[in-house]
C-alpha cells in the first residue's frame, strides 16, 4: 500500500541490537520502533551508546520510526522533576536518531482511585511535556496504555482536545483498548481525527491474551480498512507481545513470573506478527 510503512519493536526479537537489525532487514523492513538495545532502554542511552546505535543504524540502512520511550509511565504521585529531566534527554536522543516521533504515556493512576480526580495534575504534566516538545520541534505520540489516565477512549479524547496539534498526536493500540474493556470501534470513532501512528497487536477479550493482527477482538481489519481507505498515511508498528521477551517485565505495571523466550522464539513470533498484518492488509486491498 502506498505511503504505509511497517515498523516494529525489534527488541521483542532479541536484546542484541546487531541481531535485531539483521533480523528486520531479512524480513524486508526498513524501520524499527526503538525501545531498547542490548538490554538498555532508549531513554537511558549514554552519549557513547547513542553514538554506537546511530552508527549501526546507518550501516544497516535502517531508520527509526519512533522512540518507544517510557515517559509518563510512572505513578501520577511520583515526583515529576526527575521525569522531566529524563524527558529532555530523550528528546535529544530522538533528534540524534532522526526519529519523527516519540511515544509517551499519561501516568499511572493509583489503584482504587478515580482517574478523573487526577485529571488536573495529568493535564499540568502533559502541558510541560508538550511545551518542551514544541521547543524541540518534536512530535509526541500518546499511547492508550492499561492503568494510565488515558487508558480509555473518553480520556484519550480529553487529552487530544487539550493538546492535539503538530507536537501532540495519538497512537492507536487495539489490544490495549480490548484489555481495559473499551470497544475499539467506539474508540476509533472518537479518536480517528487524531491518529498519527498505529501499534499493531490484537487481543482476545475473554482471555485478555495478545494475539496476531486479525485474530482477536480488536477489529483490526475494519478499523485499518476504514483508516487506509480514507487515505491515511503513516507507520504500522508491530508490537507482537507473543513471547515473554527480555525486558517485558520492565514494561508491565504488574509483571508476572514467566520463562524467558529464546531468540529463535522471539524472531518466530515477530515473523508471525508480520505475516498476520500482511494478511490483514491483503484482505483490505482485495476488499
Amino acid at each position: 500500500m502506498k505511503n504505509i510503512i511497517i515498523s516494529g519493536f525489534s527488541d521483542e526479537i532479541t536484546p542484541d541490537f546487531d541481531r535485531q537489525l539483521e533480523a528486520v532487514r531479512e524480513m524486508g523492513l526498513t524501520h524499527i520502533e526503538l525501545r531498547a538495545a542490548d538490554g538498555v532502554n532508549v531513554s537511558d542511552f549514554s552519549p557513547y551508546k547513542l553514538g554506537q546505535i546511530r552508527a549501526k543504524l546507518l550501516r544497516a540502512g535502517v531508520k527509526v520510526s519512533s522512540i518507544g520511550s517510557p515517559m509518563g509511565k510512572i505513578s501520577i504521585e511520583d515526583s515529576f522533576y526527575p521525569q522531566m529531566e529524563k524527558f529532555k534527554r530523550t528528546l535529544d536522543i530522538q533528534k540524534e536518531l532522526g526519529a519523527p516521533y516519540m511515544r509517551i504515556f499519561s501516568f499511572y493512576i493509583p489503584q482504587g482511585s478515580q482517574p478523573q480526580a487526577w485529571a488536573e495534575e495529568v493535564m499540568r504534566r502533559m502541558a510541560f511535556f508538550t511545551q518542551e516538545a514544541t521547543r524541540w520541534d518534536a512530535v509526541l505520540l500518546h499511547e492508550n496504555e492499561k492503568g494510565i489516565y488515558g487508558d480509555n477512549a473518553r480520556r484519550c479524547l480529553d487529552l487530544m482536545e487539550e493538546f492535539y496539534g503538530p507536537h501532540f498526536q495519538a497512537v492507536f493500540d487495539f489490544s490495549n483498548f480490548v484489555e481495559v474493556g473499551q470497544d475499539p470501534l467506539e474508540a476509533y470513532g472518537l479518536l480517528k481525527p487524531y491518529i498519527a501512528y498505529i501499534h499493531v497487536k490484537d487481543c482476545l477479550a475473554k482471555e485478555k491474551r495478545v494475539v496476531p493482527a486479525g485474530q482477536g477482538d480488536g477489529h483490526l481489519p475494519e478499523i485499518l480498512g476504514d483508516l487506509l481507505g480514507g487515505g491515511w498515511e503513516g507507520f504500522l508498528s508491530l508490537e507482537p507481545h507473543l513471547t515473554d521477551f527480555s525486558g517485558l517485565a520492565l514494561l508491565e505495571k504488574d509483571p508476572k513470573e514467566r520463562p524467558k523466550a529464546q531468540e529463535e522464539e522471539g524472531r518466530a513470533a515477530f515473523q508471525r506478527a508480520l505475516e498476520a498484518l500482511k494478511t490483514v492488509l491483503a484482505g483490505i486491498q482485495e476488499g
